[in-house]
């Protein structure tokens, strides 16, 4: 894989927590503000900004500044990163015949 372990837990970090999966729920619809985000969540903005930089750091979602407030929206790019990064990771290899110390 060319991607390393940190870079790869990073990614289901990112999915791991209800609260960015219902972001990433809000984001699949566009582009949103933090103004919006920050309403349609119910949580302060110094938590969702935690949230979102997880989100980021991910490479799932990219954000703009606008002013000062963030424009987030979901990295079509990421995303597909992360698809083919389960892919990877959980596609069977039968080529390890090894399987246990008893045999």
């Amino acid at each position: 894989m060319s991607t390393t372990y940190e870079q790869q837990a990073k990614v289901f970090k990112a999915v791991c927590d209800e609260r960015r999966l219902r972001i990433l729920e809000l984001l699949r619809h566009g582009e949103k503000c933090t103004c919006v985000l920050t309403d349609e969540v119910g949580m302060p903005q110094s938590s969702l900004s935690y949230h979102m930089k997880i989100l980021c750091e991910s490479g799932l979602v990219i954000g703009r500044e606008d002013g000062k407030w963030t424009h987030y929206r979901i990295d079509p790019a990421g995303s597909e990163r992360a698809i083919e990064l389960l892919r990877q990771i959980t596609a069977v290899d039968d080529t390890d015949s090894g399987g246990c110390c008893c045999e």
